[in-house]
C-alpha cells in the first residue's frame, strides 16, 4: 500500500509526526470552546473559538508556542486515541482512533486542502473569537452536544 494511505495500515502510535500533524484535517473544530457539565460528563461545543485561529484559514496563529499562550490547549497525541469520543466524528483523528475511514472530503484523500472547507465541514469565516465575548455568555452560544 502506498504511503499516502498510511492511516490505514499504521497504527497512531506508530506514525511519524509528519503522519500525525497530516491528519489534522484543517476544520479548527477543535479550535471551538467546549463547555462540560459536572453532572453528567457531557460535552457540549460552543461557536466561540481560539483568539488565535486565523478565520479566513482555519489555522492556529501561534501554532508552535499554543500551550504558552493558551495553557489548557489541548494537544493531541495518539496515547490519548481513548479519550478521543469529545472530538467532532468528522475529526480523522478519532477516525482513525476507531478504525473508521476518512471521508471523501479528507485533504489525505481528496489531495486538495480546501476540500474540507468546500465541504462545508470547517468553521472558516464562522463563530466568534474567545477575546470578543465574555465567559459567561459561552453557554448561551452551545451549537451542539459531542
Amino acid at each position: 500500500m502506498s504511503d499516502k494511505a498510511f492511516w490505514l495500515t499504521t497504527p497512531l502510535d506508530k506514525m511519524t509526526s509528519s503522519q500525525w500533524e497530516s491528519l489534522c484535517d484543517g476544520c479548527a473544530l477543535c479550535c471551538l470552546h467546549k463547555l462540560e457539565d459536572e453532572d453528567t460528563g457531557d460535552v457540549y461545543y460552543t461557536d466561540v473559538h481560539c483568539r488565535y485561529m486565523e478565520q479566513d484559514t482555519c489555522r492556529c496563529t501561534v501554532y508552535q508556542t499554543r500551550q504558552e499562550k493558551v495553557p489548557h490547549c489541548v494537544w493531541l497525541t495518539p496515547d490519548q486515541a481513548k479519550e478521543f469520543h469529545w472530538l467532532p466524528e468528522t475529526c480523522a483523528y478519532r477516525l482513525v482512533a476507531e478504525g473508521k475511514p476518512l471521508f471523501d472530503w479528507h485533504p489525505l484523500v481528496s489531495g486538495d486542502r480546501e476540500s474540507v472547507h468546500l465541504a462545508g465541514i470547517s468553521i472558516r469565516n464562522k463563530g466568534i473569537p474567545d477575546d470578543r465575548i465574555p465567559e459567561e455568555e459561552w453557554e448561551d452560544r452551545i451549537i451542539w452536544k459531542a
